[in-house]
Formats: C-alpha cells, sequence, structure tokens
C-alpha cells in the first residue's frame, strides 16, 4: 500500500526535527503554523475497489493524537455517504513537538534561549542555526557561556589558558571545547579582539590572545668545531622558535630532515649542523632569518606529500635545495619502494625542472600506482656516498 500511514506522518515531523527546523522556530526563525504534511491518499478506483481497507486506512489517521486531519466527502454506491482525509496538519509548534516526543528537548533549548538573553544575547543567532548541536552542548551550556564572558571581560589576554581563572572552569574545559568557543567568541567578542590571521583548533590560543605553547624545533652540529655545548659536538639540542631565531650559528650548510632517526643518525658534515623539520608547519624555520644566508638542503620522502612539503618551505626560502630526492635514488630503491595513502596531484610551482620531472612520475602513476618512497629507507651508505661527494666532509 503506497497510502500514507500514521507512521510515515510521524517520519515527516521527524525529519523536521533532524533539521532543526522545530527548535529554530523556539529561537524566532521563520517556521509556519499551520504547517500542511505531505499526505498521499486512495486514488478514486481505490475507493471503490479496497473500501474496507480505505476504511482501516482513515480510522488509524484519525487517531493520530497532535495532528488535524481535514476531511472530505464522498458518497460509496454500496456503503452510502462516507468522509475520508485529504490532508493532514500540524496545527502548533507543541502539537509537533508532541506527536514526536521532543517536549523534553525543547523545554531544554528553551531554558537555553532563556539563559542565552540574559548572558550573552549575541549568540541566539548561533542557536538558532544550529539548535541540535546546541542541545547537545545543554549540560556545558553555561561554562561556555562563562568562558565567553571573561574573554569578552578581558580581550586579548596576554596569559596561558592556564591562568584563567574562572570559578569552576579549568584550563582542560576549554581546550577541549577549543571548536564550539571559536565560533561563539566569533559572534561575542570586539573585531580588534580576534586575530583572523590564525584559525582551526590548533591556533586557538594566537586567534584570542592568550600566550601559546612555544613551537620547539630540535638541530645537531655536524661538524664537531661548531659544537655549542663543550664536549659535546652532536648534541641534540632543542630550543623555542624565539631563541633558534637569534641563535645563527656559523655553519654555512643547514640540512632538513623529516624523519627523527635519520635525524639521528646523519652522519658527520664540515660547517653544517641538521634540523628535524616539521612536515607541512615552518613557523619556527620561518622566524630565523639567519637561514636566508647559509645554504639550506631539504631531504624528505620521495611522495607526492613530500614534494609539497618541499615546495612549501622553498615558498619560504627561495634558495633551498632538495637531497637525496631524485630519479636516481629513486631507482636504485626499487626493492623498498612502498605505497603512499591518498596522493596529491595539483601542481607545486616552486620545484625545479629535475623535482618537477620525478613529482610528475609519481603523480601520473608513470611507474606505478601511489608510489612512494620513504626517506628512512634509503640506504645509509647511499646517503654517506651523495653526502661526500657533494660536499665536503
Amino acid at each position: 500500500m503506497s497510502w500514507t500511514t500514521s507512521a510515515d506522518l510521524r517520519q515527516q515531523v521527524r525529519r523536521l526535527w533532524e533539521r532543526g527546523e522545530l527548535l529554530s522556530a523556539l529561537a524566532g526563525a521563520d517556521t509556519v503554523f499551520p504547517r500542511r504534511l505531505v499526505l498521499k491518499c486512495p486514488s478514486s478506483a481505490e475507493i471503490t475497489g479496497r473500501f474496507e481497507e480505505v476504511r482501516q486506512w482513515a480510522a488509524g489517521l484519525r487517531a493520530l493524537p497532535h495532528c488535524r486531519m481535514e476531511m472530505r466527502d464522498f458518497a460509496h454506491r454500496v456503503f452510502g455517504n462516507n468522509c475520508l482525509p485529504q490532508a493532514a496538519w500540524l496545527d502548533s509548534l507543541d502539537d509537533a513537538l508532541a506527536m514526536i516526543g521532543k517536549q523534553r528537548d525543547a523545554a531544554h533549548f528553551r531554558q537555553m534561549l532563556d539563559y542565552t538573553g540574559q548572558h550573552g544575547a549575541a549568540l541566539l543567532p548561533w542557536l538558532a542555526r544550529k539548535p541540535l548541536r546546541a542541545l547537545e552542548l545543554a549540560d556545558s551550556w553555561h561554562a561556555l557561556l562563562a568562558v565567553v564572558s571573561w574573554l569578552a571581560a578581558h580581550p586579548r589576554p596576554g596569559i596561558y589558558l592556564r591562568q584563567v581563572d574562572i570559578p569552576g572552569i579549568d584550563s582542560k574545559f576549554i581546550e577541549a571545547n577549543r571548536g564550539v568557543l571559536a565560533e561563539l567568541l566569533d559572534l561575542s567578542l570586539a573585531p580588534e579582539a580576534i586575530d583572523t590571521s590564525h584559525s582551526g583548533v590548533a591556533q586557538f590560543a594566537r586567534r584570542y590572545g592568550f600566550r601559546d605553547k612555544p613551537l620547539r624545533l630540535r638541530f645537531r652540529m655536524l661538524d664537531p668545531a661548531l659544537a655549542i655545548l663543550p664536549g659535546h659536538g652532536a648534541a641534540d639540542i632543542s630550543l623555542d622558535a624565539a631563541s633558534f631565531a637569534r641563535l645563527a650559528p656559523p655553519a654555512q650548510r643547514v640540512f632538513v630532515t623529516e624523519n627523527e632517526i635519520n635525524y639521528l643518525a646523519f652522519p658527520p658534515v664540515r660547517h653544517s649542523m641538521v634540523v628535524f623539520g616539521a612536515g607541512y608547519g615552518w613557523e619556527v624555520l620561518a622566524q630565523a632569518a639567519w637561514l636566508g644566508q647559509v645554504s639550506l638542503l631539504y631531504w624528505g620522502d620521495i611522495d607526492t606529500h613530500g614534494f609539497a612539503i618541499l615546495n612549501q618551505l622553498r615558498a619560504r626560502f627561495g634558495h633551498v635545495e632538495s637531497v637525496l630526492m631524485d630519479h636516481a635514488t629513486l631507482m636504485a630503491h626499487q626493492h623498498a619502494w612502498g605505497e603512499e595513502n591518498a596522493p596529491i596531484k595539483h601542481d607545486l610551482p616552486f620545484l625545479t625542472p629535475g623535482e618537477q620531472a620525478v613529482y610528475d612520475t609519481l603523480r601520473d602513476n608513470a611507474l606505478r600506482a601511489n608510489l612512494r618512497l620513504e626517506q628512512e629507507k634509503i640506504g645509509f651508505n647511499w646517503l654517506s656516498a651523495r653526502l661526500r661527494t657533494s660536499y665536503e666532509q
């Protein structure tokens, strides 16, 4: 039977709930009542030929609470004058909520609206746009508004999240809710309190003026003559970004590698140092202006993402060169070829012609689908030989 049933009508109302339309109506959004539901009725032939089924169908709809049936009269040649539903109506929001048993959830949302109107009226439009998400946050809503109010009163505070002093709220709560807090703060704070150059959960602190955990960078001097710590020529040293930027060591050459073991095992090279890279984030290196005065060499995986990282680094330091990311290295290590998950395909404008040729080989699957050669699988003797050939040791 293709006629609309009571269950079908309830499902239509559930879909209104799932789209947030019913709760949005509580927040003042335009949701018109009475609201007509979709009702597929029996045809004239079906009424004549299947009258008992039609009668039971009509009785089931008339028994459905909180839904008004608009009836029409018709005459049956055997059963005489009768009435059948021709339209189904929700007369009010309360009827819609009662029909699917959502009165309690709606009551909680009304309480959130009332509280927000008193303590953060700028967020009422957010509640109207995302009512179901708001309902998920009902238990922590007061605390979220307390954080928003605190930042409105202390814009760009210049302290660590751990130092925020709000009764009953700790930094773990703020950190765990950075995503939704960012949405609420963007609506509540004055424009000058938001640094729009920073976005995303990872940059929450910088966007709203908190002190962020310092970015750190690890490096080793590859020439004992350049040792920073007496008696520890190959010491593994970690510095915050600002200190690294002021370092300016007497190195002529800086290698950057993405693999920690390769970084730790990198062989001695005269006048050189090696830095443990940071993938797609180059904020630490970018602050060190002295890197523009030395030879800068990047060693990454021979895969599409490795070349994308090289491309990004060269966008910041135009003089960077690649190491062991060439066709000869790729072909000499066929036994170590692996597969890259989700390779990229877009153009990388800062590659050299040789690098571009290898990148095209990878993205075009010229040798094998999704081919990659991870840097840690390159033979150590191959690395040492390249360093001896290209750089004085």
